[in-house]
């Protein structure tokens, strides 16, 4: 239980909600920040604006998946209002306040830095992400249903990276009939494509590989697929880029050669936002319910 423990969520999506819901149900004290045009009521949970928090009772603070921007600001879809953290109300915080976070930049690096207070990274956390990769592989196979006119049934299929999405994505599109092959650059990653059932290759041989491709998911976050790879790939091929932005992708030359390329990332929030919040909220419990037995 998280009895006494004092929360404050700072804005962000639906994923938030249902974080707020778990956090609730194990009685820890919540404020939320850029919620005002929320209308559920939370059991042990208080709208409030930044002013009104009284920092040095707070125990962790919570920002959305997206973090925050270079400048300090903090999204939120819930709220008309400017939301930032300021560096000044993060040191009245107590020593052991955490602050949780989809991700980093320099600006929140700086902060925490000069708080001298602790960061989690969700995102890069391994559960969050193979969980997420649940979502994200059914994300795209719907963007696949939408933007093709075959079958995934034995099309054509290419996925860039054997990390915890690349592999999830691989073995859904391969378990819905699809011809998949693999490309990785480590050994051990090849052998293990392998062992899935689908067909590897090296990334290093990408022009080759993607000759005859009709669906390419790309997971590598840096420029793969380069001008001089589009340039010999088939004009129908359809690119699902997953990475993190800007993706792997030279969308700019893709669109001159009249290829469709998406980019992609973010999918947990966007095709199953209550899914990826329960993912979220469940990491976040353990973690909050360590922080308390320390």
């Amino acid at each position: 239980m998280l009895t006494d423990k004092h929360v404050v969520i700072i804005g962000g999506d639906a994923r938030q909600l249902e974080i707020i819901r778990k956090l609730s149900t194990l009685d820890a004290k919540i404020s939320m920040v850029g919620f005002d045009q929320l209308n559920d009521g939370f059991i042990g949970a208080s709208k409030q604006t930044m002013n009104d928090i009284d920092w040095s009772t707070v125990d962790a603070i919570l920002l959305p998946v997206s973090g925050m921007s270079t400048d300090g600001k903090i999204e939120t879809i819930f709220s008309n209002e400017t939301i930032e953290l300021e560096l000044d109300q993060l040191k009245e915080t107590p020593k052991h306040c955490v602050v949780y976070s989809g991700i980093s930049n320099d600006y929140l690096d700086d902060c925490i830095e000069k708080a001298n207070r602790s960061l989690v990274k969700l995102m890069e956390r391994d559960d969050v992400a193979i969980y997420n990769s649940i979502p994200t592989a059914e994300g795209t196979v719907m963007m696949a249903i939408q933007h093709t006119d075959i079958t995934i049934h034995r099309a054509k299929v290419a996925v860039l990276g054997l990390g915890r999405v690349g592999m999830s994505v691989a073995r859904t599109f391969s378990a819905l009939g699809a011809k998949v092959k693999v490309g990785a650059n480590t050994s051990h990653q090849l052998a293990r494509i392998t062992e899935m059932g689908m067909q590897p290759f090296d990334t290093a041989n990408l022009k080759d590989e993607l000759r005859d491709i009709d669906l390419c998911i790309n997971t590598i976050p840096s420029l793969v697929i380069t001008a001089n790879v589009l340039a010999e790939m088939p004009l129908h091929t359809l690119i699902i880029d997953l990475a993190s932005k800007p993706g792997g992708t030279d969308f700019r030359y893709a669109e001159k050669r009249g290829m469709k390329a998406l980019l992609a990332p973010g999918l947990p929030g966007i095709v199953a936002p209550k899914t990826a919040g329960q993912i979220l909220a469940d990491v976040l419990a353990v973690l909050l319910t360590k922080e308390s037995n320390h």
